[in-house]
């Protein structure tokens, strides 16, 4: 079947789907908060989330509606599903030309264990076809396998700095400085400063978290020539897409990490069922000093766990 994406109105796709992709992104969707829609005439399924409306015909039609239409087309169907870019392949790297620069973003922000990871990428126009053609996107719409395996790829051709805030290390500095921004600032700033010790670029790129004065006052010598830039949705700007796939990686494989040093599943997110028991367990197993170890103690899911504990003020929520 040709996979062949139209444009067929303003905010309106298709593309022919064959089964067993239809079941792919069916079974994918929930996992992206896309709510599935059963019972529409003449289709498999239909799905609503982050400004798209599916619907999935059963002759193999895949409807996109909706303003997010094309940001789902490229930075989750193409790379996640369809596994090729066949619709505004030029489009997009056209917008991802340019001055060369370090692209800059982080992972485990709102993940309750593990640690927070910013991760600086440099990249050259020579590099962004090459990005594009491996599935560089925003990592939010990749799965774990996929961010490992492009991340891998992507570091064998490309300058890249990891910045790595342990959970311990984490909760001694939000303790004394009470301020996430800040910490994200000096970790951005690191990262940028250790890719400047190799290479001259006259640009960074960042996902935009806090006013621009925050990351640019955190730079030191080499920092202060750069222009920093912080764009609402920077993933979309190919060098942050690919800083948020390292960085990602990187707290996946710690996570990973200190799952095994305890014994016990760690899981992603920040207050989820799965989070709060695993919490328990550290606890029950390893007493309640040892969250420190493994948990960002200012989420509220430490107030939930030590509700009872003798000890629970020393880990207020913020």
């Amino acid at each position: 079947m040709k996979r062949v994406i139209s444009k067929r109105g303003e905010n309106t796709y298709v593309c022919m789907l064959d089964g067993s992709l239809a079941g792919s992104l069916k079974s994918d969707l929930p996992s992206r908060g896309y709510k599935i829609k059963e019972g529409i005439p003449h289709a498999l399924f239909g799905a609503t989330g982050d400004s798209v409306n599916l619907t999935m015909f059963k002759n193999g039609k895949l409807l996109v509606q909706g303003k997010g239409s094309l940001d789902f087309i490229r930075f989750y169907l193409e790379p996640c599903i369809l596994k090729s870019f066949t619709f505004g392949y030029e489009e997009i790297l056209d917008e991802n030309l340019g001055v060369e620069r370090i692209g800059v973003d982080e992972s485990g922000k709102g993940d309750y264990f593990g640690p927070l990871v910013v991760a600086a990428v440099f990249v050259e126009q020579s590099v962004v076809r090459r990005l594009l053609d491996i599935g560089v996107s925003d990592s939010k719409t990749l799965t774990d396998g996929r961010v490992r395996d492009i991340s891998d790829n992507l570091k064998g051709f490309i300058k890249s700095s990891v910045v790595v805030i342990g959970p311990e290390k984490y909760n001694e500095l939000y303790a004394k400085i009470g301020n996430l921004n800040r910490m994200l600032a000096w970790g951005h700033a690191r990262a940028i400063e250790n890719i400047l010790s190799e290479v001259d670029c006259p640009l960074a790129v960042l996902d935009k978290f806090a006013d621009e004065g925050v990351v640019r006052n955190a730079l030191m010598r080499k920092g202060r020539k750069i222009n920093v830039e912080q764009r609402v949705r920077g993933e979309r700007d190919i060098a942050v897409a690919a800083a948020s796939i390292v960085a990602r990686d990187e707290f996946l494989r710690r996570l990973d990490r200190l799952s095994k040093s305890f014994g016990i599943k760690l899981y992603k997110g920040g207050s989820s069922k799965a989070v709060e028991e695993s919490a328990v367990k550290i606890v029950k197993n390893h007493g309640l000093e040892a969250l420190a170890k493994v948990a960002k103690l200012h989420f509220k899911t430490t107030k939930k766990i030590v509700l009872d504990s003798p000890d629970s003020s020393e880990s207020e929520s913020a």
